[in-house]
């Protein structure tokens, strides 16, 4: 239970995949700018990364060495073709939207950086663990990019319009460049808090030596 919860905290705040280790940073310029979009492709990520880990996990033995990456590739294509179907299938519009960023999730460092630096060595219960935790640190981020994304350039949230006909939406907001801008306050408010956080933890330390 401890070893579950260290590694969530981990994956959702202390080595965040996005604001930590700089990662998936295509997709969040590619489809902030909509949270319904995002929210879509933050949980297939999650269940891509989620399965992905789970399969390495069970058939890191059974891979050959030389070819592990190919495999895991293999393994995480499988899935992204899994996704893709049901979109398609059930999600159309939503498909049509995202166009190849869907079929670009095979690409996505995060999930292939999952799969070869933890699944590859640790068991299948913890590497599926691994996987959501390292999804859902995605999700949160590209959410709240995407949350002042589409309020300030389109006014509305979840395609829902909130900010009255008055307001006049900021074009910036739907171009890319936006992205950049706002990921770059938030890694600067969120390491800003982290370093503070962990300036307190010294001085006690510090105390009792």
């Amino acid at each position: 239970m401890n070893t579950a919860k260290n590694l969530a905290k981990e994956n959702i705040w202390n080595n965040n995949p996005v604001f930590v280790q700089i990662l998936g940073i295509c997709s969040t310029l590619a489809v902030t700018n909509n949270l319904t979009n995002t929210f879509i492709m933050t949980v297939s990520v999650t269940f891509v990364t989620a399965f992905s880990n789970l399969s390495v996990s069970i058939l890191k033995n059974y891979i050959p060495r030389k070819v592990r990456m190919i495999m895991q590739t293999l393994i995480i294509a499988f899935f992204v073709i899994i996704v893709d179907i049901m979109l398609r299938a059930y999600l159309p519009d939503i498909s049509k939207s995202l166009g190849p960023y869907v079929g670009l999730i095979i690409t996505n460092c995060i999930i292939m950086g999952r799969a070869e630096a933890f699944a590859q060595s640790n068991s299948p219960l913890i590497s599926f663990w691994d996987g959501i935790t390292s999804g859902v640190g995605y999700m949160w981020v590209l959410m709240i990019i995407a949350f002042f994304r589409e309020l300030l350039g389109f006014g509305t949230l979840f395609g829902i319009k909130i900010l009255s006909s008055e307001f006049t939406p900021w074009t910036i907001m739907v171009m890319a460049p936006s992205a950049f801008f706002i990921l770059g306050i938030l890694i600067w408010i969120v390491k800003t808090n982290m370093m503070r956080q962990d300036e307190k933890n010294e001085i006690p330390a510090k105390q009792t030596n």
